[in-house]
């Protein structure tokens, strides 16, 4: 019998993990999900830190990185997370193979402290791309002005990229705008647009976040709208996906001559507020050329009890008159979703902080005692 994951791939959804480590890794655990229908990976530096530094997983591998690095600690964080991207990828060739490169994607994030600086972001995608050198790694890259921007030059290039952190409709636009335009210089440089792949990772939870706290502090009838802005958000972001992306319009000869979608990839899907269903973020979001990243506890409810049915392009009105409805309690979804960005970047900058800070310290304390400064 089919599972929950392979009624939604039959819908057009695919669902990857919002997860990775070398446990995942080594313990088949990962081979597991993808048996299960699992076709793709994404990471960030938040989940690169809680794998190395949740336990000891890393620790040889550590020793072994300080040896080579010079005491670089950006190279043995490298030398860690390059590993683990890349055997991912291996075991998710097969899918990419099967399914003729749209799926079995691994993506790993460029540095965060670069999402403010164009030509960083590029040379730095530019890198990592080579470096892993596999045809199914995409490249995150966040979707500030700056990052946009790279991800025209990058797409133009034939990098595999994941926009990250897009949480305004308005910021949609500009991304896929810019795979348009890295497309069409693709194809000015005489290379087949089939070669290259993007999805555009739309955050969903965190709106809810941020709306509802909102709207509690308004008091009164305010509360009834709580829980329902991300979705909305996400559903209208579907609707441009469709008019931007329908091949008898501007796509139209891009798609004759082998270019991909990019899919809308649904991010931070897990449920934040214990008072709402575990498969919020999952059940009203299915959908043809989607994509839905799930953590862990969240694929495993999806198992248990998600629905397959398809429901990104239904209501999309009332979806509208939602949006009219925030508006009228004084909510500025442009001010939340820039706030959202400025907080994503600020989260992930820390996370990484957070890991080199503890590279640093077991560099310290795993290097023999006559190597100690």
């Amino acid at each position: 019998m089919s599972n929950t994951i392979q009624r939604l791939y039959e819908q057009g959804q695919s669902v990857w993990c919002d997860n990775l480590s070398r446990h995942l890794i080594d313990s088949g655990e990962l081979q597991e999900l993808v048996d299960l229908g699992v076709t793709g990976v994404t990471s960030n530096p938040a989940i690169f830190k809680k794998a190395i530094t949740g336990g000891t997983d890393y620790d040889q591998a550590i020793e072994k990185a300080i040896g080579k690095s010079c005491g670089d600690v950006l190279a043995v964080y490298e030398a860690l997370v390059l590993p683990d991207i890349a055997d991912a990828a291996d075991i998710l060739r097969p899918v990419y193979d099967k399914t003729d490169g749209v799926d079995g994607y691994v993506s790993l994030e460029v540095n965060p402290k670069l999402a403010f600086d164009t030509g960083a972001t590029i040379t730095e995608a530019r890198r990592l791309f080579s470096k892993l050198d596999r045809p199914n790694v995409m490249i995150k890259v966040p979707a500030t002005v700056e990052g946009v921007a790279a991800v025209e030059t990058l797409i133009g290039e034939g990098v595999n990229v994941n926009v990250t952190l897009i949480f305004s409709v308005a910021m949609y636009e500009k991304v896929m705008t810019a795979y348009l335009n890295g497309l069409q210089r693709l194809v000015a440089s005489g290379k087949h647009p089939s070669h290259v792949a993007s999805v555009a990772s739309f955050f969903v939870s965190r709106v809810d976040t941020l709306v509802d706290k909102l709207l509690n502090n308004k008091g009164g009838r305010a509360s009834e709208l709580c829980g329902k802005a991300a979705v909305a958000n996400a559903k209208i972001a579907y609707a441009r996906f469709c008019e931007v992306f329908d091949e008898s319009g501007d796509f139209a000869e891009l798609a004759r001559k082998g270019a991909r979608v990019q899919r809308p990839l649904w991010a931070s899907t897990s449920t934040k507020n214990p008072d709402y269903p575990d498969t919020l973020y999952v059940d009203p979001l299915v959908g043809p050329h989607t994509v839905n990243t799930m953590p862990p506890v969240t694929l495993k409810a999806a198992l248990d009890h998600g629905s397959f049915s398809r429901t990104v392009d239904s209501d999309i009105e009332k979806q509208r008159a939602l949006f009219s409805s925030l508006a009228a309690q004084e909510i500025d979804l442009t001010a939340v979703t820039d706030q959202l960005l400025r907080e994503g970047v600020d989260v992930f900058i820390a996370a990484i902080d957070e890991l080199l800070a503890n590279l640093s310290q077991k560099r310290a304390a795993l290097r023999p005692t006559g190597q100690r400064t």
